[in-house]
């Protein structure tokens, strides 16, 4: 059985996000995304190939962002804290080119 790491949803991120997105094809896709971000393999070999885990650039705090479909522009913002994964924000499509921005607006989640 594959080791997972610990997936922390504070700020209830999965039913935001549950909520959001338009289509079950794309829900189907953020339990994919999920399940990649939870698998320790995943993190031990830094190979994301669903998700393309990436850190966010122009912002001092290690802030990462992971998609849930690439040409849909949905996106997942996570930290990680003591060893496990801490969902931070689900970006919408539309959005997903403003990423200090959506950062800076919502700045009292990231630590």
């Amino acid at each position: 059985m594959a080791e997972l790491k610990p997936l922390l949803d504070e700020y209830g991120i999965i039913y935001e996000a549950i909520k959001k997105i338009p289509d079950n094809k794309l829900k189907l896709e953020l339990i994919e995304a999920l399940a990649e971000l939870e698998d320790n393999e995943c993190h031990r070999t830094r190979n994301f190939p669903k998700t393309r885990l990436h850190r966010v650039t122009g912002v001092k705090q290690a802030i990462y962002r992971a998609d849930i479909n690439k040409v849909s522009g949905w996106r997942i913002h996570l930290q990680y804290d003591k060893g496990n994964i801490v969902l931070k924000d689900v970006i919408e499509g539309r959005r997903h080119d403003d990423a200090l921005k959506v950062i800076k607006t919502k700045k009292g989640r990231y630590s």
